[in-house]
């Protein structure tokens, strides 16, 4: 099994910590004002089987393990209520995912959108995403004028609901490309 350095964990990046996979919700890192004490590296993680959240600490250089995970395409087909229903598309199987279990992705997820499904000892249990997925402004405050000459910011919501800071230039209907991992505005579509 591979082995992840603790330091090079990123936020959303995966492992396997007492046969279970955990996904990396926060991640800090603190060195100690002390002559030769070692990095403390604070993770938050969701335990992708049960998701209960857990706050671990790491000495800096520590090593956990790569989770064992088979990776299949799939698709996002519908929302029924608080359930997502994917599809895997190698074998048609559908599986359905819990508001818990998607937390923050279901703010990017749309009909027909392509994900990969993880599947860990034959449960699909985590869902990665897109790097970047386009959407609709639905709502946002009024443009202001004279805003172009700076880098001014404001409010903007998708049609999924996600919440992020927008161009002050930009209105509402206009398309947009959103970062998943950092869910922040990149550009105009």
């Amino acid at each position: 099994m591979a082995q992840l350095i603790v330091n090079d964990l990123k936020r959303g990046q995966l492992f396997q910590k007492d046969g279970a996979p955990y996904e990396v919700m926060d991640i800090t890192m603190s060195t100690p004002s002390a002559r030769g004490a070692n990095m403390l590296v604070r993770i938050k993680g969701r335990n992708l089987l049960t998701g209960q959240v857990l706050d671990m600490s790491f000495k800096g250089g520590d090593t956990l393990d790569e989770p064992n995970f088979e990776r299949r395409a799939g698709q996002f087909l519908y929302q029924n209520g608080d359930e997502f229903i994917f599809m895997d598309l190698e074998t048609y199987d559908q599986y359905t995912f819990t508001e818990t279990q998607m937390e923050d992705k279901k703010f990017f997820l749309k009909e027909g959108l392509e994900i990969f499904l993880h599947i860990f000892e034959g449960n699909p249990v985590n869902v990665d995403l897109p790097l970047t997925v386009e959407q609709e402004i639905v709502e946002c405050d009024p443009v202001v004028k004279g805003a172009t000459a700076t880098a001014q910011t404001k409010r903007g919501v998708t049609e999924t609901g996600l919440v992020i800071q927008v161009p002050s230039y930009m209105k509402e209907g206009e398309r947009v490309k959103i970062d998943t991992r950092q869910k922040r505005y990149i550009s105009r579509v």
